[in-house]
């Protein structure tokens, strides 16, 4: 069976196989009742598209490394995610929900390193498509069915926004602005603080000093907005933080990068 290469999957993947007319006629999906992946999962990928619905949310951060990129913190230590329960159900019906993770099983890639083209896969360890009795068909006809036309359309406009996020990291580490992060929260009863490390932040004294020619082309590239958006969602940190302590899982005094 042709299978994509396995360099290294990215984050949920156990595995990918690209989406077969032949090898997968019959498949059918079905929705997800929940994703028991999440349930560990305190750090996911959010594209630049996404940052004015996701800080109503969530704070956002960029991750540590010369090749940062923007996260999205669901908890603030390894392995805890305060927004689903165990078995990966949302306890808040109204949380906004990273294209990353709408994207699962599905996934745009190249079958081999010199493709031009990216080939729609799947994880084929995902409960949400296979050979059901039930569900909507993949292929009616031997073509694409709707749902599948809907899943390419959903998976090209994520690898764009993913190259926007790109070339706005690019840019970003052009000015220089990103510094490492450090929050301080002072929980009750504990006579030291918890803090918490590992990512990257907007140096906002450094943005505020910005000349002005810089600063006007931020404004006009549209950079500037997702730079305070960022800014103003360090705020819920102490919310994440909040959920932990009435949920019983007390952090570490480390944040993980």
């Amino acid at each position: 069976m042709a299978s994509a290469p396995q360099q290294q999957l990215p984050l949920f993947y156990n595995g990918l196989e690209p989406l077969s007319s032949e090898l997968h006629a019959d498949y059918k999906i079905r929705p997800a009742q929940s994703a028991p992946f999440l349930a560990t999962q305190h750090a996911i990928p959010v594209t630049i598209d996404e940052f004015a619905l996701v800080q109503r949310h969530l704070p956002i951060v960029f991750s540590a490394g010369d090749d940062s990129v923007p996260i999205a913190l669901m908890g603030l230590n390894e392995g805890v995610n305060v927004f689903v329960d165990e078995d990966g159900k949302l306890v808040d019906d109204t949380f906004y929900v990273p294209a990353y993770i709408r994207r699962y099983p599905y996934l745009l890639a190249r079958l081999r390193p010199d493709a031009e083209e990216l080939s729609l896969c799947f994880d084929p360890t995902s409960d949400t498509i296979g050979q059901f009795d039930e569900g909507q068909p993949l292929f009616e006809n031997g073509q694409p069915s709707e749902v599948t036309k809907n899943i390419l359309a959903f998976n090209e406009q994520f690898e764009q926004a993913g190259a926007r996020t790109q070339q706005f990291m690019n840019e970003l580490r052009e000015t220089e602005l990103l510094m490492d992060g450090e929050v301080s929260i002072q929980h009750d009863g504990y006579e030291q603080p918890f803090i918490y490390r590992g990512f990257q932040m907007i140096n906002e004294e450094k943005l505020q000093n910005l000349r002005g020619d810089q600063l006007r082309k931020m404004v006009q590239s549209g950079m500037l907005p997702l730079l305070y958006a960022h800014l103003f969602s360090l705020s819920l940190m102490r919310e994440v933080f909040a959920r932990q302590v009435r949920l019983g899982k007390m952090p570490n005094n480390t944040m993980p990068a």
